[in-house]
């Protein structure tokens, strides 16, 4: 269920004064344990570093995030690839077209030298 309407959206007072301390495009990470606070106007251009239960993830807010939570963007569980002998095989074929591709970038480049004109 989300918020009611009339008690407004819940926002961090330690969070906001240490917003109100910084001016905006700062470069300083605020770090903040408080993922559920919602971001609001006053926060655009800040860093805060969010913690996940383990770091703290630097998250930039921009316009796009007003209204979100903190804890959005940033994610508490690491996501696992599946897969056993196949999965390994497409990985390995992939790094293959990357690297042949490389290569094949790089020989024209080695190859053309510069034209020398000969006087006559």
């Amino acid at each position: 269920m989300s918020r009611s309407l009339k008690k407004g959206p819940y926002v961090d007072e330690k969070l906001l004064k240490k917003v109100g301390k910084l001016r905006a495009g700062d470069k300083t990470i605020i770090k903040t344990w408080s993922r559920d606070c919602t971001i609001i106007p006053e926060m655009i251009g800040f860093t805060f570093g969010v913690h996940n239960g383990r770091v703290h993830v630097p998250v930039f807010v921009t316009e796009d995030m007003i209204g979100h939570k903190l804890g959005e963007f940033s994610l508490t569980r690491k996501f696992v690839r599946h897969g056993g002998k196949m999965q390994r095989e497409l990985e390995a074929a992939q790094k293959q077209k990357e690297i042949e591709a490389a290569q094949a970038a790089k020989a024209p480049a080695e190859g053309a030298a510069p034209a020398v004109a000969s006087k006559k």
